[in-house]
């Protein structure tokens, strides 16, 4: 019996111009020798999930999510709680596409992203679950997250998650530390934070520094907790997150690897949670690494052993905003902002 494959597609992504790219994704899906059918999202919330639910449960092989993180993780909601799951295929057409990045699939050319099926190669990828929701990327809670919200959507779709990190800049004054209660593998933290961060891989927001040690389908979660709102302290976390990761041995900083969370807010405010860039809830939570959960085409070969390099003019751009908000020379090059702005 031959193989089936469902693409899912979000025909407003990528400038609405993915749909034009769907005759060409449907003939390498039939060239990879799957019997190949399409479904275009409906404003319906939820529609993406649906369907991959769907599709899941007529035992489809392949289910390929083409659009933004939004998309890709309505379908992930709708494959993983099945006990038997089809494989995935990403195009990514969206903002950030964190997730494309981590897997080595090219973010500009949809057919090129859908070749990589024709390569047969796929990773087991850990999927995280939070309560009875899941997520492929990130979850994160506090005030500091919680600015991501604040970014208007047209924003996102011309800058993606850097419009976030420069929102962040802009408010800094305005976050403060709320208390929360976290117990992890080895350990509780019970106390103010201004942010808890898992990551599944190591791409945020285009950067890969953020979660500098992080490994595909090893099971954890890498953690992060901000104990930290001052503004100076923020400022130079953000400096050393681009200067080889270090921020993870600042006092500030809890780093480490963990297999559950448990969440719980310490006061009488709500405890926002943040799933893959997305409001999912509040406290309390418990989030559960469901590993090896998913297989997902990627460019394994193209995957290095350890984390990528960051992106040298983004980090440049990122600093030189930073430090035109704050008014401060951060990355001790002897220069407020960029080199242009300085000689303007």
């Amino acid at each position: 019996m031959r193989k089936r494959a469902r693409l899912i597609y979000n025909p407003t992504s990528g400038n609405e111009g993915l749909k034009r790219f769907v005759p060409d994704i449907l003939d390498i899906m039939e060239q990879a020798g799957y019997e190949s059918s399409t479904f275009q999202t409906t404003p319906k919330p939820f529609s993406a999930r649906e369907e991959a639910k769907r599709a899941t449960e007529a035992g489809f092989d392949l289910i390929v999510a083409a659009g933004g993180d939004g998309t890709i993780n309505e379908v992930v909601n709708g494959i993983a709680p099945a006990k038997k799951r089809p494989k995935m295929a990403i195009i990514p057409a969206g903002t950030t596409n964190d997730y494309a990045r981590a897997l080595r699939i090219s973010r500009d050319d949809p057919v090129e992203a859908a070749q990589v099926i024709l390569k047969g190669q796929t990773l087991a990828m850990d999927i995280g679950q939070a309560n009875h929701h899941y997520f492929m990327n990130i979850a994160a809670g506090g005030l500091l997250s919680e600015l991501t919200y604040s970014v208007p959507s047209e924003v996102k779709s011309i800058f993606g998650y850097f419009a976030y990190v420069i929102k962040g800049a802009e408010m800094l004054p305005a976050v403060r530390t709320v208390p929360m209660k976290l117990e992890y593998d080895g350990g509780v933290y019970d106390g103010p934070a201004s942010m808890f961060f898992l990551g599944l891989t190591n791409s945020v927001g285009g950067f890969e520094q953020i979660v500098p040690d992080a490994a595909l389908g090893d099971g954890k979660f890498s953690l992060i907790i901000v104990k930290t709102a001052n503004m100076a302290n923020l400022l130079k976390l953000m400096a050393l997150v681009f200067n080889g990761g270090r921020h993870v041995d600042d006092p500030n900083i809890i780093y480490t690897k963990t297999k559950k969370l448990r969440v719980k807010a310490g006061g009488d405010d709500p405890l926002k949670i943040n799933l893959d860039g997305e409001y999912g809830g509040d406290a309390p939570m418990t989030f559960v690494n469901l590993k090896q959960h998913i297989a997902m085409y990627a460019n394994l070969d193209e995957i290095p052993t350890k984390n990528l390099g960051t992106d040298a003019q983004k980090q440049k751009d990122y600093m030189a905003e930073v430090e035109s908000i704050s008014h401060q020379d951060i990355d001790g090059d002897g220069q407020i902002g960029s080199q242009d702005e300085k000689d303007d």
